[in-house]
């Protein structure tokens, strides 16, 4: 029990540690799983972004479905980007960086918000403002570092 209460402890930190440095949550197909983050917004659906139309933002490689998504994006990236960095927004309410499913998602007061999966994003819906509030304070805790 001792060593596994070790490697549980180990691991946590492991995750903490890279979570650290990747403020954007990003797979090897790209940020928000290479998913159009302004299709969001324009199209009221995820939509799986091509690797020909592509840009670079914030040491992460952002996908789209057409280049005027692309070009809407460059021109406001905040206005586009997932909250908490595309992070699950449940997760970081909680203090704790979680993968997403792209399928999981709201737009709350015009921000995207993404979750682990389609299970949380309906817990995170039952006390969504409370969440999003700690979410912020955390994920700033984690990636902001004060003077």
């Amino acid at each position: 029990m001792k060593y596994f209460l070790i490697l549980f402890l180990s691991l946590g930190s492991l995750a903490q540690t890279q979570a650290q440095k990747d403020a954007i949550y990003s797979t090897k197909n790209g940020a928000i799983n290479g998913y159009d983050p302004v299709a969001y917004f324009t199209d009221a659906k995820p939509i799986k972004g091509l690797d020909s139309i592509a840009i670079n933002w914030h040491g992460a490689t952002w996908h789209f479905a057409d280049t005027r998504h692309r070009e809407l994006f460059a021109a406001e990236p905040e206005k586009y980007a997932p909250q908490f960095g595309g992070w699950c927004a449940y997760g970081w309410s909680k203090g704790y960086p979680a993968k997403i499913e792209p399928q999981a998602w709201s737009i709350v007061d015009g921000r995207l918000y993404l979750n682990y999966n389609q299970d949380v994003r309906e817990d995170w819906e039952k006390k969504r403002a409370e969440y999003i509030q700690s979410a912020q304070i955390n994920y700033q805790k984690a990636f902001v570092k004060s003077n």
